[in-house]
């Protein structure tokens, strides 16, 4: 049997495995030497990222391979130098965090193992653990660990779409044997939600627009009395209104809706409040941040994760609703998963739990994090990013070609260049493109008022205060080249 066909897993799969581990190691390591910077310069028209790919992989499928040492090799140094760093302190635009190694390398085993959770003889050690994540994180946020449940997702997009159906069959079932109006379902959220709210009726077949924008505040939070307002038109209107989604850490301004009084209004009026705190719920880790996440325990449902404030490798989001029984539309019985005698024997599936069936074991990674840096070591990684945010902040301020749009919520800096000459529009979007095209730096753009503005996501730790004066002193130097 060559390396080729020889399998990660038995006996013999550690030592399959190791020597191949060697190799992408060493092409990952070659291939970060190779790029020297946190993007290849080029941009799309790059010639290593545009034929380099064929060169390395052929064309299609080859009637013949290369082995697996040297396919591993060229393959792993391509891949890495091709690739975006998020390690990189000057590679600072998206919720993208640079994984931490203990994460990755707990990833491996996962992989190796390749468990599947919709059923417990396809994975009982990874049943098992994602039970032990779920029941920490749901502690953490204030659920009832003995009644709450919840289960590991692809991201915060997923975990939308889950929220959002159990919220319309909670709905449908409280209507029934009711005397009901027959509007339209509706979705309460604010105007900064994330788009997979919207985009999460469209798949549940209520139409995209059945998403109803809610106003904000003078500080982009969702209004509890925009929020009241809505719900009357909704009435006015004849339809009805199934959920409120607030935000906790949208993706811009990482800004954090008041939870308590939107809670209070769902709760007033019997609707399903939702919380997508995939970006913000890694507060709960931070003593100094927690308090920003008050109310959150008061939610139906809770979507956080864990790849952006939890350092975890794609994908590591989480699911979690306060009592286990809502997930009650999500039950079934398949016969060859999860037979009603096998469960009662205590041999329990998690396919109630998702809308995906094959599930790899993620949670092995977090569970392996949890253990190795507790709530105190997550949560100091929490806080240095917030300050690092401060920091950018204080350094825009100081600077007269830029300025700040608003005061850092958790760890999102968004401001502008200031151009001498020149529509400050499209030198804003120009300047990050040459940053790109140059290899020097990954930076945000986003639009508010139609306005263009840049955005620094700080979610690596080991960033210093230097590191950040170096990058918005790269931005004024690329914003100056722009206007000359």
């Amino acid at each position: 049997m060559t390396s080729s066909t020889q399998l990660a897993g038995g006996n013999g799969g550690p030592e399959h495995l190791l020597p191949l581990i060697d190799t992408a190691l060493e092409g990952l390591g070659k291939g970060t030497v190779e790029r020297n910077g946190p993007l290849p310069a080029g941009g799309p028209g790059s010639n290593g990222l545009r034929t380099g790919s064929t060169a390395v992989t052929g064309e299609g499928c080859p009637n013949t391979g290369v082995g697996a040492t040297r396919a591993l090799a060229e393959m792993s140094q391509w891949f890495t130098q091709y690739a975006i760093d998020p390690a990189d302190p000057a590679c600072a635009a998206h919720l993208h965090t640079p994984p931490l190694a203990v994460a990755v390398a707990a990833d491996v085993v996962a992989g190796a193992v390749n468990s599947s959770l919709d059923s417990w003889d396809q994975g009982p050690s990874g049943v098992a653990v994602e039970a032990d994540v779920v029941r920490a994180l749901a502690h953490l946020i204030g659920y009832c660990p003995e009644t709450a449940t919840g289960a590991m997702t692809s991201g915060g997009t997923e975990s939308n779409v889950t929220g959002l159906m159990l919220a319309r069959e909670h709905a449908t079932r409280a209507a029934a044997g009711k005397a009901s109006r027959r509007g339209r379902p509706r979705i309460l959220c604010s105007t900064d939600a994330h788009f997979s709210v919207a985009r999460s009726a469209g798949v549940l077949g209520l139409g995209e627009d059945a998403a109803i924008e809610v106003g904000l505040d003078s500080r982009r939070r969702m209004d509890p009395e925009s929020l009241h307002t809505a719900l009357a038109a909704i009435d006015d209107a004849g339809d009805v209104p199934i959920a409120v989604v607030a935000t906790a850490g949208t993706t811009d301004l990482g800004t954090i809706d008041p939870i308590p009084e939107i809670a209070g209004i769902a709760e007033t009026h019997g609707l399903w409040l939702h919380v997508d705190a995939a970006y913000g719920g890694g507060a709960v880790f931070s003593h100094r941040l927690a308090p920003l996440l008050d109310g959150l325990e008061r939610a139906d449902s809770v979507a956080i994760d864990l790849h952006k404030l939890g350092w975890q490798p794609v994908a590591a989001g989480l699911f979690l609703v306060r009592d286990a029984t809502l997930f009650d539309p999500l039950q079934r019985r398949v016969a060859y998963l999860n037979s009603e005698d096998d469960e009662q024997a205590g041999y329990r599936s998690l396919l109630g739990r998702s809308l995906r069936t094959t599930r790899r074991a993620d949670a092995l990674k977090v569970a392996v994090t949890l253990r190795a840096l507790g709530r105190t070591g997550l949560g100091a990684l929490v806080d240095r990013c917030h300050d690092l945010a401060g920091h950018a902040a204080s350094r825009v301020n100081d600077e007269p070609r830029l300025t700040l749009h608003s005061d850092p919520v958790l760890t999102t800096v968004v401001f502008r260049y200031l151009p001498r000459a020149g529509d400050p529009d499209s030198v804003n979007a120009r300047l990050r493109r040459r940053l790109l095209d140059e290899g020097r730096a990954v930076i945000g753009r986003t639009e508010f008022d139609g306005a263009v503005h840049l955005k620094l996501t700080l979610l690596n730790p080991n960033t210093t205060e230097g590191d950040i004066d170096a990058l918005l002193e790269t931005v004024v130097a690329a914003g100056d080249k722009e206007c000359a």
